[in-house]
């Protein structure tokens, strides 16, 4: 990486810190763009530049999120099927306590909660995930089978991903610990995905 392309980073990082501060003190919905770039120290259309959308502030890692599983997908060893490659990216998810599996501390799974806003853009990530999915999966389906197949599986394994990220998020705002959510998600998430292994085989 340039120093250019550094420097970039760096202020798109600040401003996301400083946007998300706020956000925790004061509401997502009751914190202006304005105020975010006072706490930066930038002008207000730097902020807008790095992020389009106010609810990308928060959700920095959105790009991260909804290709993750296409992305898993599309790069699994040859002869893993699609869910096995799933389950093994949500393992290692899992082992390194990651945002995009759903850890994000209590203070932000509350902002989240709190905000009709946030909640609104997450279901619109998570359905943009599958979208994603649906497409890898139909990339590498073998012919012959229905139209509908990549969807119907895309929506299984989906549905499966949002069922464990909302997992995550309910026992952080349970007060529970990443290391104690980690220990009771790795059963029910192995749970979970030898149903989907079931329904999805051949």
């Amino acid at each position: 990486m340039g120093l250019r392309e550094s420097k970039k980073q760096e202020t798109r990082q600040l401003i996301s810190d400083h946007a998300t501060r706020l956000f925790i003190e004061q509401g997502f919905e009751q914190t202006t763009i304005a105020e975010i770039a006072a706490a930066a120290r930038v002008a207000k259309k730097t902020v807008t530049n790095y992020f389009p959308r106010k609810e990308d502030l928060a959700l920095d890692h959105h790009e991260a999120f909804t290709r993750g599983l296409a992305r898993a997908v599309a790069e699994r060893a040859e002869g893993e099927s699609p869910h096995g490659a799933l389950r093994r990216e949500f393992g290692a998810a899992l082992a390194e306590r990651s945002p995009v599996a759903g850890f994000a501390g209590p203070e932000f799974a509350r902002m989240i909660a709190q905000s009709p806003t946030l909640t609104a853009r997450l279901r619109e990530l998570h359905d943009q995930r599958e979208e994603a999915l649906a497409a890898a999966l139909a990339d590498t389906a073998p012919e012959g089978g229905p139209d509908i197949a990549a969807r119907a599986a895309a929506a299984l394994l989906a549905a499966g991903d949002r069922l464990l990220f909302r997992r995550i998020q309910e026992l952080t705002l349970a007060g529970r610990g990443n290391d104690e959510i980690a220990d009771l998600v790795a059963p029910e998430a192995a749970h979970v995905f030898e149903l989907l292994t079931t329904g999805l085989d051949g």
